[in-house]
């Protein structure tokens, strides 16, 4: 009798085992499916991060004596499928099926671990609860992660940064107020619209870059590099700004690839053909005004902006001097996007001007 004990509670206990080991591998690789797609699909190191950080948590709970116990050959459930699994025919369904996965097992996790693995049960429960809001912010993301070219279809304010010492704080400010398409501008002393400011080393820009890069992908936002393709390869930007002095369209899509977006900066209608036989997505069109940006540049004024808005085909960003002293004369004339400098830049208050901005822009007309 009670040998037939010690095999039942062997039995048992290698049953248990084995269980938990199926669970840790279930939540683990549903893990790695939602953690794939921020990387690949969503461009999100900061979900990445979060995902990965869960995921090596769970592996460091998976120990050996579970992994002893599988037996894959006597398990009645092995390549089992189901119908459902059919239906998942777009990525919102597979996002939703794993992440229901992670929960399911990291459920299963806790309750059977609670007699003989309480640290891993623990570990499950607060996992679980992680998880939950982790599917939440994977939803959101995966709806702000449309096309890059519907993104900037949708933006009306573009900001475009200039060298100023508080430089994150302001775009981060303005993220958080509503912007959605940033320009990372750091010009060489003594070049055309550059600042005072001390001077970049190429290190000390792509550091920066990639910290505005950081904080526009966690807003949802595009974030571009002015002129150089290589920084802006380097910390994966959604694209590039061209002045009519730096490398041709043609040169940059094919370091850049089809699906980055590619900007041009026009003062005159024909730059602004050209710019979309060249397959460019988007136009600036200026400088609207007199502005310390463009210094020595004559201002094209408000013409150019009726004649540009009624015939491109991609978006037009009027720029020039902007700001919400005169946006009303620029939407009067046409323009229904504008990119700002030091409206935003230079303003005591970034936030507050960026919805003071974005209120006229989305005003009735």
């Amino acid at each position: 009798m009670e040998r037939a004990s010690e095999s039942f509670v062997t039995h048992q206990s290698r049953a248990s085992l084995r269980l938990l080991d199926a669970n840790l591998d279930r939540a683990r690789e549903g893990l790695r499916v939602l953690e794939d797609w921020c990387r690949f699909a969503l461009d999100r190191p900061d979900l990445v991060a979060r995902t990965k950080d869960l995921r090596q948590r769970l592996g460091r709970q998976h120990h050996e004596r579970f992994k002893l116990a599988r037996h894959s050959a006597s398990d009645p459930a092995a390549g089992l499928t189901h119908p459902a699994q059919l239906q998942r025919l777009d990525d919102s369904a597979v996002l939703a099926a794993n992440a229901a996965r992670v929960q399911e097992a990291l459920r299963v996790l806790e309750e059977f671990g609670r007699r003989d693995e309480p640290q891993l049960a623990r570990e499950a429960a607060a996992i679980r609860y992680l998880v939950y809001d982790l599917e939440v912010d994977l939803i959101q993301a995966s709806r702000l992660g449309l096309g890059r070219r519907e993104l900037l279809r949708r933006a009306h304010l573009y900001l475009v940064t200039s060298p100023v010492p508080n430089l994150e704080e302001v775009v981060a400010a303005a993220l958080a107020a509503g912007v959605r398409l940033v320009q990372y501008r750091a010009k060489e002393p003594g070049s055309p619209g550059a600042t005072a400011a001390p001077p970049l080393d190429d290190s000390q820009r792509l550091q920066q870059a990639r910290r505005l890069k950081t904080l526009c992908a966690q807003a949802g936002a595009l974030f571009l590099v002015n002129d150089r393709i290589d920084i802006a390869l380097a910390v994966e930007a959604d694209g590039v700004h061209l002045g009519q002095g730096d490398l041709p369209p043609a040169v940059a899509r094919r370091l850049l690839g089809p699906e980055r977006l590619i900007g041009r900066s026009t003062n005159r209608i024909e730059q602004l053909r050209q710019a979309v036989s060249d397959g460019c997505d988007y136009v600036g069109v200026g400088p609207v005004n007199a502005t310390p940006t463009k210094p020595g540049r004559e201002p094209v004024g408000l013409a150019y902006v009726s004649q540009a808005t009624a015939e491109a085909p991609i978006p037009c960003f009027a720029i020039g001097g902007i700001d919400s002293t005169n946006l009303a004369a620029v939407r009067a004339a046409g323009g229904t996007r504008v990119a700002v400098v030091r409206a935003i830049t230079e303003a005591p208050d970034p936030a507050a001007a960026t919805k003071a901005l974005l209120a006229t822009l989305e005003a009735e007309a």
